[in-house]
């Protein structure tokens, strides 16, 4: 068998990113994967990008990820979320033409350099002196390598369940990955089990179009990738119908073979989106609730039901769907169903991803304990990207919270109590002032440039658009507009208008005005393009400019807590002083830093303080060792 530097498993969206990555990064690359031509399928809804999520394929982006560039090569729907509230919220989002994604990303991985594709089921990591060795396929194959990044979706002891009814599966009609569980216990991991859902899909020729309300797509629609070019390619419609009182109703008279319900799912489900049924029990007191009706595709009749996850029986999802008012006549093509399969918790990985337990093993995805294309993505790129670093002997890639939803979503990993699929939210991050979807280039491509994955166009793109940010920000600092220039717009707008000569930037704050506008207003911009982005990026940080200093300034104060390194021998059960609980926490997490330990699952924050003192004490006493507390 051929020896390689890097070998990953799984061929969904974590697996894609982490091989790319260090293929291109020069390392000879395996992904081994149940069948070749499943890699890119998308398991649940054909949809990339959301609320959060949006901000995490456009940090992919920046850094040299793939997830950007497929979405815009084959979305039918692309839309920006959120934009009745702040920018900092505004997210992207895009509907998959479904085969054209997973055979756009085959394509992309099939003509890599650096990276072979082998059909087979990694079931166990071979170690030697800690390290990995080698990965065992379930036919009895060895390959040698350096690295391993488990990026298994679903699929590690999958279970699919429809009513009452259960069947080893990682995803309808795929096998389950069998073995690698029991050989990760073996060398001391620990496991849980998770569970998630989707919903029915259904014909695209038996919905009444006149009972439902169309969702128009963005004209012209935005692209997730900062190297991608106008979008041309044909848009569709999405549509929102509800269910009513009978829905609900023949969803309960099934509830009785419910595999949630009755007991058969023991994993835990995400909160955050919980199946139909569980919504008819739990909000009771609603009448209806939205439904999502999502096309798969030009050529595809398959419509995805969002909203209306289920693991009821067949004839209860069909006599459900129906009750519907648009969906009288539903014809469903696959039945939804709930899974459950194995994670492994996340305080077991460190902030590279590289697990604790045995050098050189990445976890990536839902593996981890996380949900979503796009979690799963940054994860697997990350990993990839780390495993690179270290076989290339250069210092890891780490993203703080104050520079990337990807650092919050990976610090969050590594020190919170994941008890149920983690997704990413907006409020997740404390410092999304400052990480914007639309900057992310200009946060992050200097370190995806670093590391090798962004090409120099690219990166020669974004420093020019750096520049004229920068210019523009200060022409406008120096220009003042006079009320005979401002006033007629202030009369358009229904605003206030000005008695004397006004700065740009104070008006600017102004909710009702743009930048654009005013700078029409400005003789000196009249006749001048200035690109659309870099309008949107200066606008930006002179109307919040007050709120963005206040988060600068607690960016400030939480890098000065990331200084503060805790010795990698310190040993917290000797700190009797402190909780019992924050010491066995302490010990599991082993934190980098003392605001790292700060963000630790039940950690106090008094016990904290008792930290920082014991710290100081022990560099003021000139001792490297701080394993014993100092009175």
């Amino acid at each position: 068998m051929n020896y390689y530097d890097v070998v990953v498993a799984g061929g969904g969206h974590a697996g894609i990113e982490a091989a790319l990555a260090t293929s291109r990064m020069g390392l000879k690359t395996a992904m081994v994967t149940l069948k070749k031509e499943t890699i890119g399928k998308m398991s649940c809804n054909p949809a990339i990008g959301g609320l959060a999520k949006g901000h995490l394929v456009r940090e992919i982006d920046a850094l040299g990820g793939e997830m950007g560039k497929i979405i815009d090569a084959t979305g039918i729907h692309f839309k920006i979320l959120n934009q009745s509230k702040g920018p900092a919220v505004w997210s992207p989002r895009a509907q998959a033409d479904r085969l054209a994604y997973m055979h756009d990303a085959q394509h992309r991985i099939f003509t890599q350099e650096n990276l072979d594709v082998i059909a087979g089921s990694v079931t166990g990591v071979e170690s030697e002196n800690g390290a990995v060795k080698a990965a065992q396929l379930s036919d009895g194959r060895i390959i040698p390598c350096r690295s391993i990044i488990l990026t298994c979706g679903t699929f590690l002891n999958g279970c699919i369940h429809v009513g009452l009814n259960n069947m080893a599966s990682g995803r309808a009609g795929e096998e389950a990955a069998k073995g690698l569980t029991e050989n990760l216990i073996d060398l001391g991991f620990k496991t849980g089990r998770l569970k998630t859902g989707t919903p029915p899909r259904i014909h695209i020729d038996s919905i009444d179009f006149d009972l439902v309300e169309a969702q128009l797509p963005d004209d012209p629609p935005v692209p997730f990738s900062f190297q991608s070019g106008p979008i041309e390619r044909r848009q569709m419609n999405c549509y929102i119908t509800y269910t009513n009182q009978k829905t609900h109703e023949a969803l309960l008279s099934g509830i009785d073979r419910s595999p949630m319900y009755s007991g058969i799912i023991t994993g835990v489900g995400p909160r955050y989106c919980p199946s139909i049924e569980d919504k008819v029990v739990r909000f009771a007191d609603k009448d209806r609730h939205q439904i999502f009706l999502e096309p798969e595709g030009f050529d595809n009749p398959e419509v995805y039901v969002n909203g209306f996850s289920t693991s009821l029986p067949a004839d209860i999802q069909e006599k459900a769907i129906r009750t519907v008012d648009a969906l009288r006549n539903a014809e469903i093509l696959r039945l939804g169903y709930a899974v459950e399969y194995d994670f492994f918790p996340s305080y077991q990985i460190n902030a590279t991803l590289e697990t604790k337990l045995v050098e050189n093993l990445y976890f990536a995805g839902q593996i981890c304990g996380t949900s979503g294309y796009e979690e799963a993505a940054a994860q697997g790129l990350m990993a990839g990207i780390n495993a690179g670093l270290k076989q290339q002997g250069r210092a890891p890639l780490i993203l703080d919270r104050s520079e990337a939803y990807i650092g919050v979503l990976i610090d969050d990993l590594i020190n919170k109590t994941i008890l149920e699929p983690y997704r990413m939210f907006t409020s997740r991050a404390e410092f999304r002032l400052l990480l914007r979807h639309d900057n992310a280039d200009l946060r992050l491509m200097k370190k995806g440039f670093a590391v090798g994955l962004i090409p120099e166009v690219a990166y020669q793109s974004m420093l020019a658009r750096k520049a004229e940010t920068e210019t523009l920000n200060k022409r406008i600092a120096k220009t003042v507009i006079t009320p005979a220039q401002f006033n007629p717009l202030a009369e358009e707008k229904e605003t206030s208008g000005i008695s004397q000569n006004t700065p740009l930037t104070k008006l600017v704050k102004r909710p009702e005005i743009t930048l654009r506008e005013l700078l029409n207003c400005a003789p000196d911009f009249q006749d001048e393009h200035v690109d659309p982005n870099t309008v949107a990026e200066v606008e930006f940080t002179n109307k919040y400019a007050g709120f963005l200093d206040r988060q600068q300034a607690l960016v400030d104060k939480f890098k000065e807590m990331e200084k503060t390194v805790i010795p990698d021998n310190l040993d917290y059960q000797n700190i009797a002083s402190m909780s019992a609980e924050s010491r066995e926490k302490l010990t599991q997490i082993r934190p980098r830093n003392l605001g790292q330990a700060a963000r630790i699952s039940g950690v106090r924050q008094s016990d904290v303080t008792i930290l920082m003192v014991y710290i100081e004490k022990g560099r003021r006493s000139g001792k490297g060792d701080v394993s014993r507390e100092t009175g």
